[in-house]
């Protein structure tokens, strides 16, 4: 199973306060421990929503939103994306992350869709055709 890790936002984190040497020093340990175990597969950081952008939908219409967004406590810091047995193998891993954040902080841990998901929706035709943007995007990433 593959999870969506994803490290929550703070008022520092949108502010752009970057972590310290110490603080990359630990992360970077933890991130080592993981590939080290197989369960990372990308992990990156974002910049904060004040340099980012939301499109709204409706119909045919799109609205562009300009950052920064109001509620810091739904938006993303950063995340992860793993590979695990289980959710409960997620969790542990998470308990053995340090705290990404100066402040108290929350990571969310959601299972990513596999093709088999969507059953009957996910036509042979059509999942040949995510196989293969799959296989593209694996080829450019090594």
């Amino acid at each position: 199973m593959r999870f969506m890790v994803m490290v929550k936002a703070t008022r520092d984190s949108e502010a752009g306060v970057l972590p310290t040497q110490e603080e990359f020093a630990a992360m970077g340990a933890f991130n080592e421990q993981l590939v080290k175990a197989g369960v990372m597969e990308a992990g990156e950081g974002l910049h904060p929503s004040s340099r980012g952008a939301r499109v709204a939908f409706s119909g045919k219409d799109r609205r562009v939103i300009d950052g920064p967004f109001a509620e810091t406590k739904e938006l993303v810091a950063g995340s992860w994306i793993w590979r695990c047995a289980s959710l409960q193998e997620a969790i542990e891993w998470v308990k053995k992350c340090p705290n990404p954040m100066r402040t108290d902080s929350e990571i969310e841990i959601r299972q990513i869709y596999s093709a088999e998901d969507f059953g009957d929706a996910l036509s042979p035709e059509l999942r040949d055709r995510e196989e293969r943007l799959r296989s593209k995007m694996q080829g450019r990433a090594d």
